[in-house]
């Protein structure tokens, strides 16, 4: 994970109690994330997880709630969204892999976050579900009439057929 995360919250293997950890992203860090995900605002990020070492892997498990602002992808206009996603995930200490190594993860390993040395950056894990979250072909309610202007048809308007239809040769 990068050491310049704009929601850095670093926590120590030697101090994880078990105990639930609250994370919330000031002013100054909604704001720099908002710029990194295309978001017109981030209005709030937090979340609530606990956290259980299995050695040197540790399970995070618990809630991330967040509000924002995004462009309507469509018609750009500003679109509120938000709501809460359950985060599920594990930080397992960094494997070596030789350059231009295949590697097939499973199942389990999918929502693996490595990390070097006796220290993880949860709050760029909480960023990056944030990412996930995010919808990025949202569409608000002025994307239809958008369309329309731009000559842009519907779904139920596409298809071979509707574009045979256009090629129709004059009789003659």
């Amino acid at each position: 994970m990068s050491a310049a995360s704009e929601f850095s919250r670093i926590v120590e293997l030697r101090q994880i109690t078990g105990a639930p950890l609250h994370l919330v992203a000031n002013a100054d860090e909604r704001a720099a994330l908002a710029r990194r995900f295309a978001l017109v605002r981030l209005d709030r990020l937090e979340a609530t997880v606990s956290l259980v070492a299995e050695g040197l892997v540790v399970a995070v498990a618990g809630r991330m709630a967040a509000d924002w602002v995004q462009p309507c992808a469509i018609s750009g206009e500003d679109l509120p969204q938000g709501g809460e996603e359950a985060i599920s995930l594990r930080f397992v200490p960094e494997r070596q892999h030789k350059p231009d190594e295949e590697i097939e993860l499973s199942a389990s390993e999918l929502d693996e976050i490595e990390y070097a040395g006796t220290a993880f950056d949860l709050g760029e894990a909480v960023a990056q579900s944030l990412a996930l979250a995010i919808d990025p072909f949202a569409a608000g309610p002025e994307a239809e009439q958008a369309r329309q202007a731009a000559g842009i048809v519907g779904e139920g308007e596409a298809g071979a057929f509707a574009a045979l239809a256009g090629l129709k040769l004059p009789k003659g």
